[in-house]
């Protein structure tokens, strides 16, 4: 590399002055050897200090680019590499640092554009163990995550590993049985490396290889034995048209060669000895743009570096030379060349096929079209480009068929792990074949999986291997999955949830069954006998009860102004005024207009009434809701104790992510013991909750039905799945047949073969429980009735019996004592000439027109009213007696009336 630099400087040089020979300024070169890092940094540092350059110009390692970016910030000398694929600070803190060739991102792009031209959905990649080795894989690994390409494995093999190890690590990428490899090595690494994959037998039909231009670029410095066992790789690398002028220079660079003995092992010209001729002329170029300058004006201030007591001189040259270099653009023997924030910008890249000792291109990549077969003159893809963008590639082996990423044997041979369940049989049920000790398994999960096996492209051999035999009762599907990097199982199969803990050390299927983790609790409403009570609080019920006796007090104050006149004579005065006690009440179910008279007495109440229907129907909003809303009333404490099933995940999930005390977890393995435990509840050594997951929760509400039901939120898991070992290909082969298995018209019938009609995954839960009504029973409003009970006894015994009637009569008496000593009281506020006095009506009502009457302070054995005949004239009769007809009359009237 060193020998083919020296020659092409030279050669541009000369070519350039000899062009331009009107030119005013030349380019000066001053070389150093460096053979190592430090001698590398030293020979920077001498060429800055003694030679006072302008500019540095040479092949950089990684670790070297930090340093020569720094100290040419420092000292505003631009540092310029044509080998530097990337770089690991921003352009913005690094402007003196300049690269004459694409960026790695570019190349990490066109390899993921292959891998979807071919549609490989994973690859192996195989890099050299170097920081540009590590920072091109950070590139991959973004572009590949941008097209949904996976890096299946990643090994990293460095300059110094000895064949043996590199084929140990190749046969372990045999046994994971991927297909798709890519290279990103140096020559002679990757020389060696495809000498052992050959010999590894990883060269033949089914695999694929792609090199990058880290590899391809110096594919003519390769012998006869590497070039063999690279037959049918696929490689890129960036593309330069031909020109007479490139050809031109590679006969004379030919000769050269010849004529300076030149015994390095690189035979043909390559890309990089484009790019460094290229990055003569433009320094040429930028100078000559700069002109003649004065020498006292090529420097600034000095600087000091580091712990050195020697300062250097800040170049007041190298700012116009970076100014210049960022705004020259021309066309040279790579291609156009013009810099786009510190870096060439990118051209095509090419796509070949290693064919024998030749190379054949199949296709171009470039940033704005992607692949196309063809590109024009002017480096451009053409528009006709056919439906098939590359051409038909010779793949190792001879193949001409494209390999595929996951690629597997012929006949696939499974061990496949099966669990021995205690309960939730449905989904896994294993028994032994007494006669010949073989295992089978029935279930749910076992239908899924041979389904699925119908469905794979390629033949499948199984055997069902137990897990559990003793039927432990501490046994987990954790302990069960690692077996599977023990190489116990090759598959497991069952009931198994995708958690991400377990992803650790397996992988998984997509999931055939619904994801959820549920609450499941007694479907025990809060009702009582007084639930009609319970929809307003206490103080609600009190500030009502107060509320109506006041109103009573307040209507009756103002009813006791109204006089009596013809028009309300059909009810006594005094039971009209008794009467306005009971308004607030009464005028809810009976609204009579002759209830009151005082339009003030109107006004309020009709405000009463307002204020009392919307308590009516918030009342009976409250407790619509109270029947019919399923209330979460349960929460977790010191009292309550949660089942949750044997072997499963939910003690750990339970424990680290609700964080319950694991004292109050008690396990279960059936629908059954879930149900006992829930019967005895948590004072009586059971439970009061469940959690588990959805599938198993509808087989146990399916059973029990309206006993239990689903509160609070679902918790996320990703349902049931099968495990297989980490980075297997069968991961994705099974995925997809479950899928298709799933969403199939099959899939009905296998749950009801296992589940029994009514159960579907595809229904929501809702929808799979309470399906019977939870009705009222009497007990649910005995204390409604037991009220009306008691007062409708009550009636009976004060009107019917001797002692009830004495008891009314007493009471009677003495609320019109304390009636007539507030009356007289407020009497006393008042003219005379403003008393109220009952007036008779000329002629009385018929007679028979109402029912029995209920008088209010009247005489309880209704003597009065038996006596009294209206068709009579009762003038001969007293006052008094006059008063009670009358008060009779009105009274008969007015429930006729009603």
């Amino acid at each position: 590399m060193g020998s083919m630099v020296d020659l092409c400087i030279n050669m541009a040089l000369s070519d350039f002055y000899s062009e331009h020979t009107n030119y005013q300024t030349r380019l000066q070169l001053h070389t150093k050897d460096a053979k190592s890092l430090l001698e590398a940094n030293f020979a920077v540092l001498d060429l800055l200090k003694n030679e006072e350059v302008h500019g540095i110009l040479g092949l950089q390692t990684a670790t070297e680019d930090k340093f020569l970016a720094e100290l040419g910030g420092k000292v505003h000398v631009p540092v310029i590499s044509f080998t530097a694929r990337s770089s690991t600070l921003p352009y913005s803190q690094n402007r003196y640092f300049i690269r004459t060739i694409p960026d790695d991102v570019y190349q990490a792009q066109a390899l993921a554009a292959i891998c979807q031209e071919f549609n490989w959905s994973e690859a192996v990649i195989l890099y050299e163990d170097t920081e540009s080795g590590i920072q091109f894989l950070s590139h991959l690994n973004k572009a590949f995550q941008e097209s949904d390409i996976e890096i299946a494995y990643m090994s990293a093999i460095t300059v110094s590993s000895e064949d043996n190890r590199i084929l140990k690590e190749l046969k372990k990428l045999m046994a994971k049985q991927p297909r798709v490899f890519l290279v990103h090595t140096n020559p002679s690494l990757g020389h060696r490396l495809f000498f052992l994959a050959k010999k590894a037998g990883m060269m033949s039909e089914g695999y694929a290889w792609i090199i990058t231009y880290y590899l391809s670029n110096f594919l003519s410095s390769m012998d006869f034995i590497a070039r063999d066992s690279m037959e049918g790789v696929l490689g890129i690398r960036p593309y330069v048209s031909w020109s007479k002028k490139l050809d031109s220079f590679q006969e004379r660079w030919k000769r050269n060669m010849v004529l300076k003995n030149w015994t390095g092992s690189v035979r043909d010209l390559s890309i990089h000895g484009l790019w460094l001729y290229d990055t003569i002329h433009f320094l040429a170029t930028a100078a000559e743009k700069i002109g003649l300058v004065n020498s006292s004006l090529l420097y600034g201030n000095t600087s000091k570096i580091g712990t050195d007591t020697t300062n250097l001189k800040i170049s007041a040259f190298g700012p116009r030379l970076l100014k210049k270099l960022s705004r020259t653009k021309f066309k040279g023997l790579s291609g156009e060349f013009q810099l786009i924030n510190g870096q060439l910008t990118p051209s095509a890249l090419e796509i070949f096929n290693i064919i024998g000792n030749g190379e054949r291109t199949v296709g171009f990549w470039t940033l704005d079209k992607g692949i196309t077969r063809e590109l024009n003159s002017t480096g451009e893809p053409t528009h006709t480009t056919p439906t098939k963008n590359l051409k038909n590639v010779m793949w190792p082996g001879d193949s001409v068929t494209r390999p595929n990423s996951g690629a597997l044997p012929a006949t696939v041979k499974l061990r496949v792990g099966v669990p021995v369940k205690h309960g939730f049989t449905e989904f896994v049920n294993v028994k032994i074949d007494a006669a010949t000790n073989r295992t089978l398994a029935t279930g749910f999960s076992i239908d899924i999986f041979l389904a699925a096996l119908q469905l794979l492209p390629f033949p499948t051999k199984y055997v069902f291997c137990r897990y559990n035999d003793s039927k432990n009762s501490n046994w987990s599907y954790d302990d069960m999955l690692h077996e599977i990097p023990d190489q116990v199982f090759d598959i497991v199969v069952g009931d198994t949830t995708i958690w991400a803990p377990r992803a650790d050390y397996v992988d998984f299927s997509l999931p055939y069954s619904e994801p959820g983790v549920v609450l499941v609790v007694k479907n025990k409403k809060p009702l009582d006998m007084w639930i009609f009570v319970k929809p307003l609080r206490w103080d609600l019920w009190l500030t009502i009860i107060i509320a109506c006796i006041l109103m009573g007090i307040v209507l009756r104050i103002l009813e006791h102004r109204v006089p009596n006149t013809n028009e309300e004579s059909v009810r006594p005065r005094r039971e009209r005024l008794q009467l306005t006690y009971w308004s607030p009440i009464t005028a809810l179910a009976f609204p009579e207009r002759n209830m009151v008279a005082n339009t003030w007495s109107v006004i309020v109440l009709v405000f009463w009434l307002f204020m009392a229907s919307i308590l009516m129907q918030s009342y009976t909003a409250n407790l619509s809701a109270i029947l019919t809303v399923d209330q979460l009333n349960f929460a977790f404490s010191e009292d309550y104790y949660v089942g949750y099933q044997e072997g499963s995940f939910m003690r750990s999930f339970l424990k680290e992510q609700l964080h319950i005390n694991e004292s109050r977890l008690k396990k279960y393995s059936s629908v059954e013991e879930y149900h006992e435990g829930m019967s005895r509840g948590s004072q009586r050594g059971g439970i009061d909750a469940i959690f588990d997951e959805i599938p198993y929760m509808k087989i146990f509400l399916k059973k029990y039905d309206s006993q239990y039901r689903i509160v609070g939120p679902t918790y996320p898991t990703d349902g049931f799945g099968f495990a297989f070992p980490i980075g297997s290909n069968l991961t994705a082969q099974f995925s997809k047949a479950i899928l298709a298995v799933t969403q199939g018209r099959n899939m009905t019938s296998i749950e009801r073969n296992n589940f029994g009609p009514g159960y579907s995954s595809q229904e929501p839960l809702s929808s799979t429980i309470s399906q019977q009504t939870s009705s009222l029973t009497l007990y649910d409003f005995g204390g409604l009735f037991i009220i009306v009970a008691s007062v409708t006894l009550f009636a009976l015994f004060c009107s019917e019996t001797s002692v009830g009637r004495k008891f009314i009569s007493l009471t009677a008496q003495y609320g019109q004592k304390s009636f007539c000593f507030l009356s007289s009281k407020f009497h006393s506020t008042r003219n005379d000439d403003e008393e109220i006095h009952a007036s008779v009506p000329d002629t009385g009502a018929t007679s028979g027109e109402g029912g029995d009457a209920i008088v209010f302070g009247g005489n309880p054995s209704g003597n009065e009213e038996e006596n009294y005949d209206p068709g009579q004239n009762n003038e001969g009769a007293s006052a008094e007696d006059r008063e009670v007809k009358t008060d009779s009359t009105e009274e008969r009237n007015s429930m006729a009336h009603s």
